[in-house]
């Protein structure tokens, strides 16, 4: 985590010096300020990572003699059959296509989203893949 924090920290130091050139150069409002937020994310992110870094043990990746076993393990959770994704996939589909041939097709999308947010959220709550 050391590393990347430091590799968005070395970014955002290169974008706030390129913003400057830029800005100056340029003379171009809306490409300097898009700059300058990217600066601001880099930085925002750089020393998020840099500050969870200094308080959690050292990882992994950040000691030199590691191996790729060394930070393996279980991941999480992920449900092997469900068709819930399938259901929102559609329902963003049509809502993405309301944006280009009308809204009125959001009153379809919409509750094809409830549903398969509320199926994929309550999947295991009911039927035979219920946990104790």
């Amino acid at each position: 985590m050391k590393i990347q924090g430091r590799m968005f920290l070395w970014l955002s130091v290169f974008i706030l010096i390129m913003t400057v050139v830029y800005g100056v150069w340029s003379k171009e409002p809306v490409g300097t300020t898009a700059l300058a937020l990217a600066f601001g994310l880099s930085a925002m992110i750089g020393y998020y990572l840099a500050f969870t870094a200094a308080r959690v043990d050292e990882m992994a990746q950040d000691n030199l003699e590691a191996d790729v076993a060394d930070e393996a393990g279980e991941l999480g959770f992920f449900s092997p059959h469900s068709w819930q994704p399938l259901s929102l996939a559609i329902g963003g589909a049509l809502a993405f296509m309301a944006v280009v041939f009308g809204w009125w097709l959001m009153y379809f999308s919409a509750p094809i989203i409830l549903i398969g947010l509320w199926g994929w959220v309550y999947e295991y709550y009911r039927g035979e893949n219920q946990n104790q």
